[in-house]
């Protein structure tokens, strides 16, 4: 039970996992369709049952996992066990507070975990190097981040200077409200320079934040394809298949179970 549940390199594996996302995209559907006044009135009583029993089933995994690992406080307080008992709350909660309902869709972050029997190896490495690419650039964005504050925060003072509260630049902090989404581009128009002087420093702002989007750039690191296998004692996941001790904890692996690979000798 165990192998099928948390790893994904067997036939039963992968099966189990494309069964969970059909559950939980239709669960999603089902909370997304119920929230449109004209469909959700004429079949409250159907999403009403669709909705428990997907709570139920839910539930029934969450508990098949707690069952399963040798450790299921670890589990209840990883990552991936936080997210499972979130999609539970929202159902049993709504029973005393109607409104939190509409947060059932925090199930969808349940496909990062499921997204692996795809086998988009290739994707999969693309995210590892993203992440270590931002790992290694985090000191480069903190002084990114905090150039930017300082530069919006300059030029929306600048911007009250120039404008005025006649030309709807009422205070700073509104100011730097306005100067945030034109250096990002984004340009909302609930406020806008009147003088020619603002709009030259506007535009030269649309310029340097064209600029500033090479800024947080990092380093590619080449990472070995993953795989699914997870170490029963402190349910870590990605193991080499010829390991035979995870390198961490010393916990003795069992042997590698994919179906599409030669056994390690």
């Amino acid at each position: 039970m165990y192998t099928v549940i948390f790893e994904a390199d067997t036939r039963a594996g992968q099966w189990f996992d494309r069964g969970l996302i059909v559950v939980i995209l239709a669960s999603i559907a089902i909370v997304l369709l119920d929230s449109v006044d004209t469909i959700g009135t004429r079949h409250q009583v159907l999403f009403n049952v669709l909705e428990w029993i997907f709570a139920l089933l839910f539930t029934l995994e969450y508990l098949a996992r707690m069952v399963c690992v040798r450790q299921p406080l670890r589990y209840a307080l990883s990552f991936y066990g936080v997210i499972d008992l979130l999609a539970l709350l929202p159902t049993y909660l709504a029973l005393l507070v109607p409104e939190i309902h509409a947060l059932i869709d925090v199930r969808v972050l349940r496909l990062l975990r499921v997204f692996r029997i795809f086998e988009f190896t290739a994707y999969v490495v693309e995210y590892q190097s993203l992440v270590n690419a931002l790992r290694s650039s985090r000191r480069k964005i903190a002084v990114f981040l905090a150039a930017f504050c300082m530069i919006v925060l300059v030029m929306g003072t600048l911007m009250y200077v120039v404008e005025g509260p006649a030309n709807g630049f009422t205070s700073i902090p509104l100011s730097v409200y306005w100067a945030i989404p034109t250096m990002t581009t984004v340009g909302f128009g609930d406020i806008t320079p009147k003088t020619d002087l603002g709009r030259l420093i506007a535009s030269l702002m649309m310029l340097l934040g064209w600029g500033t989007l090479a800024v947080p750039t990092g380093r590619r690191y080449m990472v070995p394809a993953p795989t699914t296998r997870t170490c029963h004692q402190c349910l870590t996941e990605g193991h080499s298949p010829e390991a035979v001790y995870y390198m961490h904890c010393g916990t003795f692996l069992p042997e590698y179970l994919h179906e599409n690979m030669q056994k390690p000798r």
